[in-house]
């Protein structure tokens, strides 16, 4: 029997509709878990193989609708099955293998975000390693949720062009001169558009200090060569 969810991609457009993934899943994923779970204990590699074939894609799916990135969701998600390999966590999984691949893939992104933001308010250490493996959902990934939320709705209210221009720069660290080059347009133009949707994100959430913050951060990162 062919697995659907190797023969395509959720195409569902909001990131944090993703989460109740699960509830989608075909109803032989108990049996192939079970299999999974039981080539695991027989062959860590290949159980680790047989876990990446099933989940990769809608993984990767699932990741490029928080970075907007093809590319990069596919580092975060090959990174999450390394570190998933390399501590054994195989071992100690108490929920689905879906719950908590598509848990880990979320905080990975959520780092990722964090990051490139250059956030200085993140997660202790302890907390974050322990936001993959909980089975709760902690007030801080909650917090966050909402954060990413908003930040993903304001952006979707931007026109279509201005919307393009920001990703490519605040998302996939183009540079303006790439950007203008890729869209033929001026690095003049792509300034101009950066900086309205700055202007806009500000003005829609308005109210909220740690967006504030991270739009303050945001306005100061500038890829021109």
């Amino acid at each position: 029997m062919i697995d659907p969810l190797l023969t395509g991609e959720n195409q569902t457009t909001s990131p944090f509709l993703l989460s109740t993934e699960a509830q989608h899943l075909p109803s032989q994923e108990g049996d192939s878990a079970f299999f999974i779970r039981a080539t695991f204990e027989q062959d860590p590699g290949k159980g680790l193989e047989l876990l990446f074939r099933r989940f990769y894609n809608p993984l990767c799916s699932h990741a490029v609708r928080f970075v907007y990135s093809r590319q990069i969701a596919e580092d975060l998600v090959s990174e999450v099955f390394f570190q998933f390999y390399r501590t054994k966590a195989y071992e100690n999984i108490t929920s689905s293998y879906t719950s908590y691949l598509f848990r880990a893939v979320r905080n990975e992104c959520y780092t990722y975000m964090r990051r490139e933001f250059n956030r200085t308010d993140t997660l202790e250490p302890s907390e974050e390693s322990n936001l993959s493996s909980s089975g709760q959902q902690p007030d801080a990934e909650i917090h966050y949720n909402n954060l990413f939320i908003r930040v993903n709705e304001a952006i979707g209210q931007l026109p279509a062009q201005c919307q393009r221009v920001f990703l490519m720069s605040r998302f996939e660290n183009k540079k303006y001169h790439e950007i203008a080059d890729e869209l033929r347009i001026s690095p003049k133009t792509v300034e101009v558009h950066v900086s309205k949707a700055l202007k806009h994100l500000r003005i829609v959430l308005s109210g909220e200090w740690l967006l504030s913050c991270l739009l303050t951060l945001l306005g100061t990162l500038r890829f021109i060569s």
